[in-house]
Parts: structure tokens; sequence; C-alpha cells
């Protein structure tokens, strides 16, 4: 079923041997997900523009609301032709996120699978803390409390800041700003290693969209 990612697992796994010697598999990991945030930050900076956009329409979404807010399906014909008009999506910043996902199922495979390019994959028995990465939930303890407690950290932070954009006011924005801690649960089911590649990202998230923010 996903012997697509065959090729792409394969290599992966010869990267983080290239890193083996002088650093550990965990730290790895973090380098290699802190290059692909690195890759995909154009795509934050073009996120947080869009974001800006949406605020400017927020007036005008509102007066929608107050207008068409019984009729459902009439008021989503209007905020669609309004978004069509501006040039502005509502969940344009969503494409980061979407285009991380392959790298995610890498390396979620990567430590899950027992044999890489026909030979036993010796990833499995990485260690951090004295904890196997490819110890699932509960089993990878106290690695998959540390790793909890930081995705918790980075959650609480991103919903505070979600509280202050434009996702406020976008169509489920309340429902929304909780998907952060939705991490927090993934780590009782995913390897430890995905949990570090997670609790890198959403931790490169949260400050990247706090410092565009800021200088926006």
């Amino acid at each position: 079923m996903f012997g697509f990612l065959d090729v792409p697992v394969e290599g992966a796994y010869h990267l983080i041997h290239a890193f083996t010697g002088p650093l550990s598999p965990a730290l790895a990991i973090v380098l290699f997900t802190l290059a692909v945030r690195l890759l995909l930050h154009p795509l934050a900076r073009s996120a947080v523009r869009g974001e800006r956009a949406r605020a400017a329409l927020m007036p005008e979404v509102r007066a929608l609301r107050a207008k068409h807010g019984q009729d459902r399906e009439w008021l989503a014909a209007e905020m669609t032709k309004l978004q069509r008009e501006s040039g502005a999506s509502l969940f344009a910043g969503c494409l980061p996120m979407l285009l991380q996902l392959p790298f995610f199922m890498v390396m979620y495979r990567l430590f899950t699978t027992p044999t890489v390019g026909g030979e036993p994959n010796s990833l499995l028995g990485a260690t951090l803390f004295g904890t196997p990465l490819g110890a699932h939930g509960l089993a990878g303890s106290p690695l998959v409390f540390v790793i909890a407690a930081g995705l918790a950290v980075v959650a609480c932070f991103s919903v505070r800041l979600q509280s202050r954009g434009a996702e406020a006011d976008v169509p489920g924005g309340r429902l929304l700003r909780f998907l952060p801690y939705g991490t927090v649960l993934a780590t009782l089911v995913i390897p430890q290693a995905a949990g570090i590649y997670l609790l890198t990202t959403t931790a490169w998230t949260a400050a990247e969209r706090a410092l565009l923010r800021r200088g926006s």
C-alpha cells in the first residue's frame, strides 16, 4: 500500500545515517525538519500576506453574516463571491501544512518498517534518553511525556496567537483554534521519531507566524 514511499524512505534512511557519526538520529530528524520548513518558508510568508488580506475583508464578512445569517446557502454563495472578487482565500494558509504531509509520511514509515532497501532497519534501535525512537505511544515513556508536554506548550501558544489573528473570524474559526491540541493526542499512537518531527515543525510554525505577524 505504501510502496510508493520506498524510494524516499531509503533516501531519508541514508541521509540520517550520514549524520549518525557526529550527531544522533534524533538530532538528524530535527535538522531534517528544519531544512524542510526553511524550504517552505516562502509559502508561509504568502500565507501571512493572505491572512492580512482576509483581515481587511472581515467588515464585509460580518455584514454578510448579519444580512444573510439565517440563509446558510445564500451566505455561502456570497462568501464565495467575495473571496473570488478579492482574490483572498480563507484557507490558503493550509498549503504549508499540506505540503508537509509527504515528509511526515516518510518519517513515519522510516521508523515503522523493519527493512529498508532489503536490509534490516537499524534506525529502529536508535534511542533518545534510553527510549527507542520507533516506540509507539505510551511504550515510549518517559520520552512520550516530554514530547507531549512540548507539543502542549506550543499548542497553547498557537491558540493564543490565532485568537489575535484573522482565523478567529473565519467560519468555524473557534473550532480551528483548538486543532493544535490534536498533536498532543497524536503522541499516543505515533513513533517517537514522528513525535520529534511534530514538535519541531509545530514549534517552527508558531515562532514563524509570530515573527511574520510582528514584522507586518
